[in-house]
């Protein structure tokens, strides 16, 4: 069942029940409180008429009976209100009138001249009466008088009520449902549209949004639900996203390992089945030694993301501008005799940060720099203390890096120019290795350049400082 049926159901169950009570309730009241009246009103007209009878009874006028008839027939035309009467004495009866008074039950054994029982009765043709019984001495004798008083206006009042009742009831019921079911409908029309939206998510259409606007639960489910179909739709994209890089990274992978082993193995295989001039043996068994020592690189560079990846990073208080200082004095030599100007501006201080790692940031970084500056150039490395660590920046003024590449820079195999990188013996793992240590301690790598200007990486280590 529907949860706007449900609704519906709960709703016409409960203003039945609330209706039907109160109405009975009220039908109840208004009939008691009717019969009340029709009590007293034929209480006060017995005991008038029991008044009539002592004072009569008390002159001793009751001679015969066509006396008694008579006196019945003036009091009845005095006004009083009796369907049946019945006069009699513990011997006789000494006068009766109206067809009611063969239903009168017995009350002789439960009256007396101080008391009135007033009890219900109905005759042959569903009337409904009330009837009047009493005792009161007329002389020396104790008469007894039964009288009839007509109801049935009341039941019958009580019943056009009930009739009128069940018309309306059923009417009410047809407008409380129909009420009931467009506001379900109006209530429910919210969970419609979040209903619609986990199928479209669950069918792949997580753009989907719910977007209604209200102050209420609903309100507040749709505003979670929006939330939660953002970030469903923000990890499926992320997920898409590293199954594309790790596609790439195994097609760069099996690339960079086909193209040494092709040459080592065509070189081996020269080698081995042709009668070769000690040069042409010379050149083969270089070029097999380039490629291996080529193939050892790459292996060296895949396990070193691999340990920085999965070590237990321990930082402790170091100089960075010292570890920066020893390995720029290092390198020199060997980029001036490519061209290259090396210098470094350090600023003295310690933070936390693993030396090694460090270090290794460092030397990726510079000779990424060195590889752009096919011509010479300047390398300048900067190295500042922050309040949460440091920041150590690379700059050269090489040909730039085009903007369309700067986000993939720290892909796997991802080169800029893959035929330079290749003849200077990269394998596309530096800077992904770099972006490994920024973020083993806390930090991020970024990047700024333009075609023909220079390229600017600047390491944020956030690992803390002393």
């Amino acid at each position: 069942m529907k949860f706007r049926l449900k609704i519906t159901f709960c709703m016409l169950c409960l203003m039945a029940v609330l209706f039907g009570i109160g109405s009975s309730a009220l039908i109840a009241i208004s009939f008691q409180n009717g019969l009340e009246r029709e009590r007293e009103s034929a209480r006060n007209s017995y005991q008038m008429l029991m008044y009539t009878l002592q004072m009569t009874g008390e002159l001793e006028t009751w001679s015969s009976m066509e006396e008694i008839q008579n006196l019945f027939r003036r009091l009845s035309g005095q006004g009083n209100s009796w369907e049946a009467i019945t006069l009699y004495s513990e011997e006789e009866e000494l006068y009766s009138s109206g067809d009611a008074a063969a239903y009168f039950t017995d009350s002789g054994n439960k009256v007396d001249t101080q008391h009135c029982v007033i009890t219900c009765f109905e005759d042959g043709e569903g009337c409904q009466y009330l009837q009047l019984s009493g005792a009161f001495l007329a002389g020396d004798r104790t008469l007894y008088l039964d009288m009839a008083h007509n109801i049935s206006m009341l039941y019958q009042t009580r019943e056009q009520q009930q009739a009128a009742y069940r018309r309306i009831f059923l009417g009410m019921t047809a407008l409380c449902a129909v009420l009931a079911y467009t506001m379900a409908l109006f209530l429910t029309r919210s969970l419609s549209r979040l209903s619609r939206g986990a199928r479209e998510i669950a069918q792949g259409n997580f753009s989907f949004r719910s977007n209604i606007r209200s102050g209420d639960e609903i309100g507040r489910l749709s505003e979670d639900f929006d939330r939660m179909a953002g970030q469903v739709e923000q990890n499926i994209l992320e997920l898409k996203e590293s199954v594309e890089r790790q596609e790439r990274f195994v097609s760069n992978f099996t690339h960079e390992l086909k193209t040494p082993m092709t040459a080592v193995l065509g070189y081996a295989d020269l080698l081995r089945s042709q009668d070769l001039t000690e040069e042409e043996r010379r050149d083969a068994a270089n070029y097999i030694f380039s490629e291996g020592k080529r193939l050892e690189r790459l292996s060296l560079k895949l396990l070193d993301i691999y340990v920085a990846g999965q070590e237990e990073l321990a930082l402790s208080g170091h100089s960075p501008g010292r570890i920066v200082c020893d390995v720029t004095e290092h390198l020199e030599p060997g980029y001036q005799a490519q061209g290259i100007a090396l210098s470094c501006r350090c600023e003295e201080g310690k933070c936390l940060l693993e030396p090694d790692l460090f270090r290794s940031l460092l030397v990726n970084l510079l000779d990424n720099a060195r590889k752009a500056l096919t011509g010479g150039g300047t390398i300048l490395v900067s190295l500042e203390l922050t309040g949460e660590g440091c920041r150590l920046t690379v700059q050269d003024d090489g040909p730039g890096i085009p903007e369309e590449s700067l986000a993939r820079l720290t892909e796997a195999f991802y080169r800029v120019d893959k035929s330079r990188s290749r003849r200077q013996g990269g394998a596309g793992l530096g800077l992904t290795l770099c972006a490994k240590i920024a973020e083993l301690h806390k930090g991020s790598l970024h990047f700024e350049s333009r075609e023909g200007r220079g390229t600017k990486v600047t390491a944020e280590l956030k690992g803390g400082r002393l």
